[in-house]
């Protein structure tokens, strides 16, 4: 048997599956991050680890199988944070998570087109590089640590003893060479940062280590079992369901929503609403990493006090397409479409005594998935293939969504029988680390079995037509204030 953890923002997951990657088991244990500031977002990383051994015990207990049973762990987690550990792996500090921005300083007036042409990722202050210089920047001396880990290569570092990333992961950093698949030694020099302050790079479906009696103490499970290099969940999620060749735009509705698809070659976005990333195999995972969309779903639902997400979408099924002339922009925590500008403001506009709480939930609905709109006409313009729409995330469970998104695009909606795929896919990578698939691609055919498809009804595109190019807009319009 195998376990597939994956770390998120919000909770640890932990799936039990057999050798043919069939979920047996499966728990989870919750957590938040802390807002110390504005713009700040951390994490301690005792959280992660202490929730490791109790949610793993759960999820064994609940595929009737013993520790001994298992013979490979697989870990996935939440990209772009940022640990510094000492000389035996501790972190001296919480964890910079992947919504702490308070790096914004340490990047400006770094040469954007440059770190854009050599890594395919956007300059921002979301990701590793721009965090290391602020930890070196304001520690003591700039003696921060030993060594700078993202969440996922942090845990496997503390449960094997070896610090290693995968290229995936490496790519989000800011210091990685597409074209060279290692950390480019002019842009380390840029940031001023040392190649020996990182982990090494290796393939998502090596093994990195054995687990150690450290490992076995945070797991609960016996030394020696292998572990996988494991990956981010952006990529992680991908691969629970089941993508590993292009086709298939992926739409992640979590808290943020994730937008992108594979494509053969590394185009890059000379335009800057999608990164290129080096995903597993040969391919590259061309994306948006996403904004607040089921975080901005949570917050209408608390605000106008609903029960549930079933009461928004019933709200939301009783209004037409468009929400009669009803536009919501979401950029409650800035925007990342059709434009990367942090320091954007949401709102609704163009509300009247007719419109109710009815409107306003739909306007949520669809102005969401208009920022997916945004990536999937640009991957157009980058002929990066999409046939269809696939959601994943908990935000796939509703089909009010999915029918706005396949109503809006005119592509067909999948919805797989699991949602929530990431630990799967880092159950596959421990597989395949372990011998026990011989690839992703045969890995790939045991999971992500579609349970339905939503098709497009073409009749509703047109009012849809209308109500992005009234989004577009109100965008441009509101672009000014947004300095």
């Amino acid at each position: 048997m195998i376990v597939g953890v994956d770390i998120g923002t919000q909770s640890l997951k932990v799936v039990i599956t057999d050798d043919n990657l069939l979920v047996l088991g499966e728990a989870t244990m919750a957590y938040q991050p802390s807002f110390p500031k504005p713009g700040w977002a951390e994490q301690d990383p005792s959280l992660w680890e202490n929730a490791l051994s109790p949610t793993i015990a759960r999820a064994l207990d609940l595929a009737n199988a013993k520790p001994g049973e298992i013979v490979a762990i697989g870990i996935g987690g939440q990209l772009d944070g940022c640990i510094g550990v000492d000389g035996q792996g501790l972190p001296i500090h919480p964890c910079l998570t992947w919504m702490d921005r308070r790096a914004e300083k340490q990047i400006a007036g770094l040469p954007a087109d440059d770190i854009l042409k050599r890594t395919g990722i956007i300059l921002d202050a979301s990701h590793m590089a721009a965090k290391i210089c602020w930890l070196k920047d304001n520690f003591a001396n700039g003696n921060i640590g030993q060594l700078f880990h993202v969440p996922v290569s942090y845990i496997v570092h503390r449960l094997t003893g070896v610090a290693v990333m995968d290229h995936a992961h490496a790519s989000t950093s800011m210091l990685y060479s597409l074209t060279d698949r290692a950390f480019d030694s002019t842009l380390l020099d840029m940031f001023g940062i040392k190649k020996h302050e990182l982990p090494a790079i290796a393939n998502a479906t090596e093994i990195a280590g054995a687990l150690t009696s450290e490992g076995e103490k945070l797991t609960g499970l016996p030394e020696g079992i292998p572990v996988a290099v494991g990956t981010g969940d952006d990529f992680s999620t991908l691969l629970g369901a089941g993508v590993v060749q292009p086709g298939r735009l992926t739409c992640v509705l979590g808290t943020a929503e994730v937008v992108g698809a594979l494509h053969s070659s590394p185009v890059i976005d000379e335009g800057r609403l999608v990164e290129t990333h080096a995903y597993v195999g040969n391919t590259f995972f061309i994306e948006n990493p996403g904004w607040l969309s089921g975080g901005a779903l949570e917050w209408f639902r608390e605000t106008f006090r609903l029960v549930d997400f079933a009461e928004l979408d019933a709200l939301a099924e009783a209004i037409p397409p468009g929400s009669e002339g009803l536009t919501f922009l979401p950029a409650l925590s800035g925007t990342m479409a059709p434009e990367w500008i942090a320091s954007a403001k949401g709102c609704f506009y163009g509300l009247t005594p007719a419109h109710g709480n009815g409107h306003m939930a739909r306007a949520v609905l669809e102005g969401t998935a208009f920022a997916m709109r945004d990536v999937i006409e640009r991957l157009n313009e980058m002929a990066v293939e999409i046939r269809s729409i696939l959601l994943l995330g908990g935000g796939a469970k509703s089909r009010t969504w999915a029918k706005i998104r396949a109503d809006m695009t005119g592509l067909p909606v999948e919805v797989p029988n699991i949602t929530d795929t990431a630990p799967i896919g880092s159950a596959m990578l421990a597989a395949v680390a372990a011998g026990i698939q011989p690839d992703l691609l045969s890995a790939a055919k045991l999971v992500g079995d579609v349970s339905k498809t939503i098709m497009p009804d073409r009749q509703a595109k047109p009012a849809y037509d209308e109500a992005y190019g009234n989004y577009r807009r109100l965008f441009n319009t509101l672009r000014p204030l947004f300095s």
